[in-house]
């Protein structure tokens, strides 16, 4: 088969080669898919062994983040490409996921380079609500990194924290857009599900979306700790900042983009989205500032509403940054809290080795599906491993009280 390849430039360039592309698709299958996704784990080691392919994407694409792997999949998903809701199994569905993404390239490489790979996981509020909960009263929040600022309403969604010992039965972690089993709200925060499993429910009891967290550790044993009783954060403001803002509410292509980019085989996942999207719908949107997170904090940060209490918070974002510009980041967090008058909060969710300042707890596993936890810290210091789904918390220490 002849590949048109499209010339931007990059031909020649030994560290935008048709090799870096297959290396950097074979580590990501290694790495990212291998225990998350079976066929995203298989599609990106069949890419990387495929040098006419690899060709292909690094002729037509600027080096750097335009040829990540999970932006190339969501974009043919996107366009509903061949096996787009399972993925390519075997060399045949390759061969015919190949062929239509050659056959249909302008458009793949257009969304390619009109999109990010930016994921808004609203299930991770599952984690962040114990903390946010026992902070000083109300609050305004401000994502870095905010995609469609799903995660600045915690407090519009419904939350079920299994104990420990549920692992394995009653409630599932995280399926379904709502809770569905189980005993209503309005039997207390305290159950027990249809197997005797204890679990606590918190949050909007009128929510059309549940999110499910297994709960273990110091604080997570026997359900005790996971969010206090009845406890609903009162947020007074919301705002974020994000290089491509989504609005998943209004512009449903959005939304679009923002399923395509759950990996296939996550129908559940999905469905919580769309449910969160359904959530949030009713209220006002926050002001998503377009923009780099470090140059737009200050300014961001000084509109808070000086009678709350400011918690900066992120998510799987520092990552981006090189290290130098993390530690810029990390002393304009310090720098901002410290001069606010009544100070305010950190929170961070982010692996243990994008802020290597903060101590790195012993990363016990989680579960198979968390296989990659993060480190939960307040203020840098660690508080619980989570899982990169919002579907597990393990408490290293008791909360806030």
């Amino acid at each position: 088969m002849v590949v048109n390849v499209v010339n931007t430039g990059n031909a020649g360039n030994t560290v935008n080669s048709a090799r870096a592309v297959a290396n950097r698709h074979g580590e990501f299958s290694r790495h990212e898919a291998r225990g998350r996704s079976a066929p995203h784990e298989e599609l990106t080691a069949r890419i990387s062994q495929d040098a006419e392919f690899c060709g292909l994407l690094s002729g037509s694409l600027p080096a750097g983040d335009k040829q990540q792997p999970s932006l190339l999949l969501a974009a043919v998903r996107y366009l509903d490409g061949p096996h787009a809701e399972l993925g390519p199994r075997g060399e045949a569905a390759y061969g015919r996921w190949r062929e239509w993404t050659i056959r249909h390239w302008d458009e793949v490489r257009a969304v390619i380079m009109r999109r990010a790979a930016q994921t808004d996981e609203p299930a991770r509020c599952a984690t962040l609500l114990p903390l946010l909960a026992r902070l000083p009263q109300p609050l305004a929040l401000l994502e870095v990194g905010a995609s469609a600022g799903l995660c600045l309403h915690p407090d519009r969604y419904r939350y079920r924290y299994v104990g420990q010992e549920a692992e394995g039965s009653g409630p599932s972690s995280g399926t379904g857009p709502s809770s569905g089993s189980g005993p209503s709200s309005g039997s207390g925060p305290d159950a027990a599900g249809p197997h005797g499993t204890p679990y606590r429910e918190a949050g909007a009891p009128d929510s059309p979306v549940t999110f499910t967290c297994r709960t273990s550790g110091a604080a997570g044993a026997g359900n005790d700790g996971a969010v206090p009783p009845g406890a609903l954060p009162d947020i007074v403001w919301r705002a974020g900042i994000g290089l491509n803002p989504l609005d998943p509410v209004g512009e449903p292509d959005d939304l679009r983009w923002l399923q395509a980019l759950v990996w296939p085989g996550d129908a559940d996942r999905t469905a919580r989205l769309s449910a969160a999207v359904e959530a949030v719908r009713p209220v006002p949107r926050p002001r998503i500032v377009r923009g780099d997170l470090v140059d737009e904090l200050p300014a961001l940060a000084a509109q808070a509403p000086p009678e709350a209490t400011l918690v900066v918070f992120h998510s799987t974002v520092l990552a981006c940054l090189p290290p130098a510009r993390r530690e810029e980041f990390a002393r304009q967090v310090r720098s901002l809290l410290a001069e606010r008058d009544g100070g305010g909060h950190w929170i961070s969710q982010e692996h243990h080795s994008v802020l290597p300042w903060i101590t790195a707890p012993e990363h016990a596993s989680l579960g198979p599906q968390d296989a990659l936890p993060l480190t939960l810290a307040l203020d840098e210091r660690p508080v619980a491993l989570t899982g990169p789904h919002g579907r597990s918390l393990h408490w290293l220490r008791p909360p806030l009280r």
